[in-house]
């Protein structure tokens, strides 16, 4: 049976730009680890948190068209091969990442951070490893601290948690699905005020189900997934969100919040998970906007961005000791290191290590996902 494909432009290189704000931001925060002076006030230091922001929302957003797109072609989605999908996706590079920062590196002095000596990496080993086995590594990171080289794992525990429960909700839900993800929104968001105040003291475990839900962010990816069933269905107020007007009007708001670092009191990460969302969305399907970041090199970045996300730690350390060797920890040197050693670690793994798996993710997926850059087309 044909696979229907489905490819939006741009997206790509929004991946890109993403992990980028996220290498940013632990360039400083490593370089401190590593004892390096850093320069934490050259961009807001919420950077980071806004480039995965930036991935739940996509996340949201694709995963959610390719199941109504298979559900519209099949009348039905798979669950069993939605799972399998992600697994070949998502666990091989996750658990070899999470092997090396338990087993191996915390036993080579030359990737040791200051702070964060191996002593300290085995506090709890039992309990984290058995966290990261089942794919908690947001508890790992909030409730036992950090676990250098594998602590940029909590997103994607966060990510595969609303993996898990995401296409049962198009299973169960067949109508008014705009309003269902609203209420769930909502609900999440007041349930996450309500965990942090003193109403809820006497519940059992406090600590834990706080630590879980301020990483959860079910609401980032559902509101991903609200502008994925706009276009989807093309409702009747989608001609206003495709808009250039909005568009460049987005784009303004979002440099403007970042760079003055506005706070937005209650619900800052969800207005700019809104913002985002216009613009993924006029980035995937609006002729009419002037701004492009549809090419090769984007296109490959983007493609190989779970890469970028998951070893830039160790490419940071790399370029960090290399400046320090040459008795220059200009960051001239740090920041194209670090960008050049994450880029050719991603590479290589997604050539000669994640695309074994992802080969096998074709007969298990009913609707694909298009690039026009590769003759093998990639799948979501």
């Amino acid at each position: 049976m044909q696979n229907r494909k489905v490819y939006f432009p741009n997206l790509n290189g929004i991946r890109f730009i993403a992990a980028s704000l996220v290498i940013l931001t632990h360039i400083e925060q490593i370089k401190a680890f590593k004892n390096v002076e850093d320069f934490r006030s050259l961009y807001p230091m919420e950077t980071g948190l806004l480039g995965v922001t930036i991935f739940f929302v996509l996340s949201g957003f694709l995963i959610t068209y390719l199941l109504l797109s298979e559900e519209q072609r099949f009348n039905t989605i798979s669950i069993k091969n939605f799972y399998i999908r992600r697994i070949l996706r998502i666990w091989p590079l996750y658990y070899f990442i999470v092997i090396l920062a338990l087993f191996i590196l915390p036993h080579i002095k030359f990737f040791t951070w200051i702070g964060y000596e191996k002593e300290l990496v085995y506090t709890g080993f039992f309990l984290k490893a058995f966290l990261f086995l089942i794919f908690f590594p947001n508890l790992v990171h909030t409730l036992l601290g950090v676990v250098p080289y594998a602590s940029q794992t909590w997103s994607v525990g966060t990510e595969e948690q609303f993996y898990l429960f995401w296409p049962w909700v198009f299973k169960i839900v067949k109508r008014r699905r705009v309003l269902f993800m609203l209420f769930l929104i909502l609900t999440y968001h007041l349930f996450s005020l309500l965990i942090n105040s003193e109403f809820l003291n006497f519940v059992p475990y406090k600590h834990i189900l706080r630590a879980f839900i301020s990483t959860f962010n079910i609401d980032r990816m559902a509101i991903g997934g609200i502008f994925a069933i706009i276009l989807f269905q093309k409702e009747k107020f989608l001609e206003f969100i495709l808009n250039e007007y909005i568009f460049y009007s987005s784009l303004a708001i979002v440099f403007i919040l970042w760079l003055n670092s506005i706070y937005i009191p209650f619900v800052h990460f969800q207005v700019y998970s809104v913002l985002f969302g216009l613009i993924i969305v006029n980035f995937a399907a609006n002729k009419k906007i002037k701004i492009s970041i549809e090419n090769r090199i984007l296109n490959y970045l983007g493609n190989i961005s779970y890469g970028l996300y998951m070893y830039h730690p160790i490419a940071i350390i790399l370029a960090i000791s290399i400046a320090a060797a040459f008795q220059s920890v200009s960051n001239w040197i740090i920041y194209p290191l670090s960008f050049l050693f994450s880029i050719a670690m991603a590479g290589i793994s997604y050539k000669y290590f994640e695309s074994y798996f992802l080969k096998f993710k074709e007969r298990f997926s009913k609707v694909r996902s298009g690039n026009q850059i590769e003759k093998s087309k990639e799948l979501i």
